[in-house]
């Protein structure tokens, strides 16, 4: 891209390295600690192990993509699962299993070359599956934005819905009014403005941050201390095949990444390398009670805004996301964040994740005139939104998403009149 202000391998002065990696932080910052809220795991160990991925992915890529990995919302619902049936440790397995596809993955396409891989994981399958992702979504959202749990019952509330709409108006504002980094922190932005509100309406707590010391230490699950390590067949089947969306997410950021910093990243590193950063930035999140990472779309906006592709910038988010995962005042501040407010960011940001598989159909100019492309993206919507269940004993079932991919990819493989049309950049 011309113009570049720093290329990749460019240090920044120590002023602008500050600002420049700062800016990154909170880009990345709304949605990475929203995932654990979510999901019920430490706010502070997901920005602690975003910064830890983020390190290992830019060592592993050979100091060559200016990546920073966050929390990936392809695993609330699979996470969520997985911890009603066997605990939050379960998800955490589960997590390092999907790393360890990522690892096998990796293997093959250094062996045998990128190609098949494209061919697998066709528009016509990831675009519906992507859809799921934050359709399925919805009621959760809904639900956490209009209604509060009194004395162990649910309950519509008016004023927390209040608290969700100014949340989410502020953020809709943000990316329709605003242009440059502002837009690209709807999240962060719309939290805070919910959150001032939030005071104002009297709705907040401010105990556990008056109690919080200034410097704490994650609070970290450790397999073998804090659970068990035990595999079953179902939580194989509730986590593994959501890789399915997560590695087509990742070729998707390396394509755009790629044309945005004038390069062929599934060339060199190779696509091998940084989906081995990802998987091992995923493992290592799980290993210490962290959710699984993905890169940031948020970041890539960063860099085509600002022109500055440096590594080292993002190496400088990563450094700040580690220290203020051990400000235990902040992180006690995030943990004051009402339902409400969480709920009317996930309304805006689980919409967005469905159109944007909305908008791989359009820029991939699938055809729904074929029968086959109707067909296929039909039943993934249908089974990954209806929460369908293959149940093949007490113990083993496959469900909603995880069964919706592994569906299409069948499907794909399948039925007749397959075109050759893959998972590329599309150009503006």
């Amino acid at each position: 891209m011309d113009g570049k202000v720093l290329d990749v391998h460019e240090k920044p002065t120590a002023g602008k390295w500050l600002t420049l990696s700062m800016q990154h932080m909170f880009a990345m910052f709304g949605a990475t600690i929203l995932v654990p809220q979510l999901v019920g795991l430490s706010p502070a160990i997901a920005l602690l192990t975003s910064g830890i991925a983020t390190i290992i992915f830019i060592i592993v890529t050979r100091f060559q993509v200016p990546a920073y990995l966050g929390s990936s919302f392809a695993f609330i619902i699979p996470i969520q699962i997985a911890t009603v049936s066997g605990g939050v440790g379960s998800a955490m397995i589960g997590s390092m299993f999907v790393a360890l596809v990522y690892a096998i993955v990796s293997l093959i396409i250094w062996k045998t070359g990128y190609e098949w891989i494209m061919k697998i994981l066709p528009p016509i399958v990831v675009a519906p599956v992507i859809m799921v992702i934050g359709l399925a979504l919805a009621p959760t959202a809904v639900g956490m934005a209009s209604t509060i749990q009194v004395e162990g019952e649910t309950v519509y509330s008016l004023l927390h819905f209040s608290a969700a709409l100014v949340t989410l108006i502020s953020a809709i504002i943000c990316i329709m009014f605003f242009r440059g980094v502002v837009s690209l922190m709807p999240i962060l932005i719309g939290i805070i403005v919910g959150y001032i509100y939030s005071s104002f309406i009297g709705i907040l707590d401010f105990t556990a941050v008056k109690e919080a010391k200034w410097f704490a230490f994650p609070e970290m699950l450790i397999p073998g201390v804090d659970y068990e390590f035990v595999v079953t067949p179902t939580l194989l089947a509730v986590m593994v095949p959501i890789a399915i969306v997560t590695i087509s997410e990742h070729i998707g950021h390396q394509l755009v990444l790629g044309r945005i910093v004038d390069r062929d990243y599934i060339q060199n590193p190779g696509l091998n390398r940084s989906l081995l950063g990802d998987g091992i930035g995923t493992l290592i999140s799980g290993l210490v009670g962290g959710p699984p990472k993905t890169t940031y779309g948020e970041n890539i906006g960063v860099l085509a805004i600002t022109r500055v592709y440096s590594v080292y910038v993002i190496l400088g988010a990563a450094v700040f996301a580690i220290i203020f995962s051990f400000l235990g005042k902040v992180m006690a501040m995030i943990a004051t964040i009402p339902t409400a407010v969480l709920g009317g960011i996930s309304i805006l940001l689980f919409g967005i994740i469905a159109s944007s598989g909305l908008r791989m159909f359009v820029d991939h100019n699938i055809d729904f005139g074929k029968q086959r492309n109707l067909v296929i993206a039909s039943v993934i919507l249908v089974i990954g939104i209806g929460g369908a269940t293959v149940k093949f004993s007490e113990t083993f079932s496959i469900e909603g998403m995880a069964l919706a991919a592994i569906v299409g990819v069948l499907l794909n493989l399948l039925l007749p009149g397959k075109d050759e049309q893959k998972l590329t950049d599309v150009k503006d």
